[in-house]
């Protein structure tokens, strides 16, 4: 891919980006707004504010009625609290910042307002006991007053004035109505003749009421400055407010999303259409292009099969002159013999001519003089052949030439095998006979190396034995090459593993380098001097093995020497593809 095409590829990406990141924004602000959450925030905030009225109410009823129950003390408390918790709650979650601005005020007046309602209403519960027992105390008085003749209407008009102003200065806490209180109490003690202890009494709770009224008038006036009614109202409004906001703005977007959806589809129609057209013309370039492989596939094939013909031609060439001489000895052999039997052809012939001769003469019978000299002279030529052995020396000379011509046929075959092209020939093969194969093939290179053959007892295995013999064969010719002066020890090992069989091939030569260890195997790799090798043996072999459903490995020391190890298969996969 070009430079200018990663450029447009980029681009393109960057704008398929930008356009989906427009589409989820505005449906991002479109989505639909939480009416339960404002429905639970308003009916929170009426709770709050019912909570609030209710306080004003209540403090409102203690104040102006001496006489009105109270209440459990934390039962309006509670619930404001748990509100103002709720409404925190969902300022945490909500974005609306009518609800998180007003909060914070709203929820410091409502607690505190808490606090000084329930001041208030325990200062209420202290003082309106103290106003019970002084109303007792008075009603007592007036009893033991009745019994008393002197100064009685002074002592019964103090206490019907102090009864029935401390109501009024429970309510109302008037400074006036105080002194009062004071001025009666002060009557009452100063005409009273018996009953001191609950005139002191008397006095006492006037006195507590006279000190405990005016703080919690105090706590009225300030509880009547705090109100949240106000605040709830505002806070409501701009929360409804605000909602109307979100609503309108959302619709707002879902018009801008119907309008850029309907972008999109045009433009989608557009490329759909561009598309198709591409798509079209990619599917002609395809079938050129796939025309096009398939024909270099093919081309591809044809020369990797030549390769693979070369590289054996090329092993062969590489044999040519051992195996001429390997041939020349057995034919010296066949040819002195025949040499030998052309010289005592006639001698033979001769005695073979007077025998027909005698035996003629004997049938006749007519001429005894012949008779006897034939006889004579069959006589000498065959005592001639038997001073000679001459039978004996023939016999030995058609045995030599037998051996000859079997040793001749012996490594024709071996070249047979090896150079075969008939592709498709697959047979059981034992291993073994290809390595002995491959070492007589090969007999030449051997003249100075020592071959420690350690052959097991293996299986016959389905394969290519062309194929495997130039493994074998490309395998030995490298460890002999790797050797100093070709001179050292072959090792051949064949032995079974697993479901297969394993054939190693080990030299004890200059092994290989660890850097050019990993390009062995590449094609046209080769380390070897200029027009020894052509690079494509180790490629090849390994080609091969892989075919047959095997591997082959390598472990090489430097100065050591080098192992290779081909592992193959007893059958090969039934997707393999193999040639003979």
């Amino acid at each position: 891919m070009t430079k200018a095409e990663l450029l447009q590829n980029a681009l393109m990406g960057l704008v398929v980006t930008i356009m989906l990141g427009v589409l989820a924004f505005l449906y991002h602000k479109t989505e639909a707004v939480n009416l339960r959450e404002q429905n639970e925030v308003m009916s929170l905030l009426a709770e709050v504010k019912e909570v609030d009225v209710r306080w004003d109410r209540e403090v409102q009823r203690l104040r102006n009625d001496p006489n009105a129950p109270q209440l459990p003390v934390s039962s309006h408390a509670d619930a404001g609290e748990k509100a103002l918790r709720d409404i925190t709650r969902f300022a945490r979650l909500t974005s609306r910042a009518s609800l998180r601005s007003g909060l914070t005020d709203l929820r410091n007046t409502i607690l505190l307002k808490s606090d000084l309602f329930q001041q208030f209403k325990a200062a209420d519960q202290r003082n309106r006991e103290t106003l019970r027992a002084l109303l007792a105390n008075i009603a007592q008085l007036e009893s033991l007053a009745a019994s008393q003749k002197s100064s009685h209407a002074e002592i019964e008009q103090a206490l019907v004035q102090l009864a029935k102003i401390a109501p009024t200065y429970f309510s109302q806490g008037d400074p006036e109505v105080g002194r009062a209180l004071t001025q009666n109490v002060n009557t009452l003690r100063s005409r009273l003749q018996s009953g001191q202890d609950l005139a002191n009494k008397v006095e006492q709770d006037v006195a507590s009421l006279l000190a405990n009224i005016p703080p919690q008038q105090e706590m009225f006036v300030k509880f009547s400055t705090l109100t949240s009614g106000p605040r709830l109202t505002n806070l409501s409004l701009s929360f409804n407010a605000e909602l109307e906001d979100a609503l309108q703005e959302k619709e707002l977007y879902r018009i801008y999303l119907i309008y850029y959806a309907a972008a999109l589809l045009v433009l989608l129609a557009y490329l759909g259409v561009k598309l198709k057209a591409a798509n079209q013309t990619l599917e002609h370039r395809v079938e050129a292009r796939t025309r096009d492989l398939s024909d270099a596939l093919k081309h591809l094939k044809e020369s990797e099969a030549q390769l693979i013909q070369s590289e054996k031609m090329s092993s062969l060439g590489q044999m040519v002159a051992g195996v001429a001489h390997e041939i020349n000895t057995p034919l010296a052999y066949v040819k002195n013999s025949l040499g030998r039997v052309a010289e005592q052809m006639p001698h033979i012939m001769g005695v073979v001519a007077t025998s027909e001769k005698l035996l003629s003469l004997l049938k006749a019978g007519n001429d005894p003089q012949a008779l006897s000299a034939t006889f004579q002279q069959a006589t000498v030529q065959i005592d001639s052949l038997k001073q000679q052995h001459a039978l004996e020396e023939l016999d030995g000379l058609v045995k030599d030439g037998i051996f000859g011509t079997q040793q001749v046929a012996e490594i024709v075959g071996n070249l047979k095998n090896f150079s075969r092209l008939d592709r498709s020939k697959v047979a059981h093969f034992n291993l073994n006979d290809g390595l002995n194969s491959t070492l007589l093939l090969g007999k030449h290179l051997l003249k100075s190396v020592i071959v420690d053959k350690r052959f097991g007892d293996i299986p016959e295995i389905t394969c290519s034995p062309s194929q495997i013999n130039q493994v074998f064969l490309n395998l030995v010719t490298n460890a002999v090459q790797a050797m100093p002066d070709e001179r050292g020890t072959l090792t051949l090992v064949s032995r079974v593993e697993g479901d297969g069989v394993a054939i190693e091939v080990q030299d004890n030569g200059k092994g290989i380098p660890p850097e050019v260890m990993t390009k062995i195997f590449d094609p046209f790799f080769t380390t070897k001097e200029i027009g020894k090798g052509t690079g494509l043996g180790l490629s090849i072999s390994y080609k091969i093995v892989q075919q047959h459903g095997g591997r082959i490995k390598v472990e090489s020391t430097p100065d050591v020497g080098t192992k290779f190890t081909v592992w193959l298969p007893l059958t090969p996969p039934a997707d393999s593809q193999l040639e003979g």
